[in-house]
């Protein structure tokens, strides 16, 4: 597992200072390493070197209503520094001006005070994933999330046949069903031992031994952390999935998370550490206006430069264009799969997914889908000329 954060924190509140360091710790990720009661003055002040001695890798600076001034010049002091690790500001987002002060002397993240455990963990997992990429680590695995733009557009048929393709000899992709009912064992003809929920309830003894023990071995290189296969009657815990994520990440090359009309922290936390956000839609009025609902939902966590549309069952529709579609959902078409429903349904049912099935068209499809996902680049979408509005 991880090493846990060092996280500082700077705050001349006695109460908020220590809401924040029980905050920080019940993350699950990160650890207080120091607290300060005063905020710095100078370059000179002690408190600087003091961050670089406990070796942190996160700062937490409150802004509170009454010491704007002196935090922000806080962040600005800490910034300065630049010993690689990250500022976080805690104050009232009622405040814009507070907020671009902060975001422009440095500060990465900008969290609604009082915080609370959800929130800080969201911001440390944009953080180490952010920070994964900058240092280039090949341990890190390449993590792609398909989600419902409603119920029935298909994301659980993309997750697996894009998990398929993405898988080569000797090196298999992992499938993480988050599914309310997992459908995803369904679909590649497998009766899972174990579910998402054993590994997650096992967190405190995981590693990669036991977590291949909780995967199950598809043909053609597949790894399945199989959906559950009924209603939760508790909430399994946001920092444990956080847990669970790091290790798929390390362990994989590629792993593709089914979100399916899941629409939660839970998944917002999948497309946080996700390099790309599959936003799965069909081309009609409906789909592509639970779609835009969505993005926007998603874009609150994650950005919008992730998401993507892919049009599921897609064929030319007179008065409809690529261009329509984005507009209408703010999101940029990455990949349109062709409607095959006979195909696809008879591959459902036989537990045979279609991405196996080489001499297909949609087989071809998903080939593609993945080369694209594994590229630095995507290609030019064409432009319909005619007109689609929502």
């Amino acid at each position: 597992m991880s090493e846990l954060l060092a996280v500082v924190i700077v705050s001349s509140d006695s109460e908020q200072r220590t809401l924040l360091q029980m905050t920080v710790d019940n993350t699950g990720m990160a650890r207080t390493a120091y607290t300060f009661p005063t905020y710095p003055t100078s370059g000179n002040d002690t408190m600087l070197k003091r961050i670089k001695d406990v070796h942190a890798d996160v700062v937490v600076i409150d802004v509170p209503p009454d010491s704007t001034t002196a935090a922000l010049k806080a962040i600005e002091l800490v910034q300065a520094e630049g010993n690689g690790f990250a500022i976080f500001a805690v104050g009232e987002t009622r405040q814009p001006q507070n907020i671009v002060s902060a975001m422009r002397l440095g500060a990465r993240e900008y969290l609604e005070r009082p915080t609370n455990t959800a929130v800080l963990l969201e911001a440390f997992v944009r953080f180490t994933s952010a920070r994964r990429k900058s240092r280039g680590s090949g341990a890190r695995g390449k993590v792609f999330t398909a989600v419902n733009a409603k119920g029935g557009c298909g994301a659980t048929t993309v997750a697996v046949n894009t998990a398929l393709a993405l898988s080569t000899p000797g090196s298999p992709s992992a499938l993480i069903d988050l599914a309310p009912i997992g459908h995803a064992a369904l679909h590649l003809n497998v009766t899972p031992t174990f579910t998402l929920t054993d590994a997650v309830r096992n967190l405190s003894r995981l590693d990669v031994s036991l977590l291949e023990g909780y995967m199950s071995r598809c043909k053609n290189g597949v790894h399945l952390l199989a959906g559950i296969a009924e209603p939760l009657t508790e909430e399994l815990a946001y920092a444990d999935f956080a847990k669970l994520f790091d290790l798929m990440i390390n362990q994989y090359r590629y792993v593709v998370v089914d979100a399916s009309s899941r629409l939660d922290h839970i998944t917002r936390l999948a497309c946080d550490i996700s390099d790309k956000v599959l936003l799965v839609a069909h081309a009609d009025v409906t789909s592509l206006w639970s779609a835009a609902r969505v993005q926007q939902y998603l874009s609150e966590g994650t950005g919008r430069d992730k998401i993507r549309l892919v049009l599921n069952r897609f064929r030319k529709i007179a008065g409809f264009s690529d261009s329509d579609a984005e507009r209408a959902t703010q999101a940029k078409i990455m990949w349109k799969i062709p409607n095959h429903y006979p195909l696809v349904s008879a591959a459902i049912e036989n537990g045979i997914p279609v991405a196996q099935q080489n001499h297909s068209e949609i087989a071809r499809s998903y080939q593609g889908l993945a080369s694209v996902l594994t590229e630095s680049g995507e290609p030019e979408q064409r432009r319909g000329l005619s007109l689609f509005r929502i």
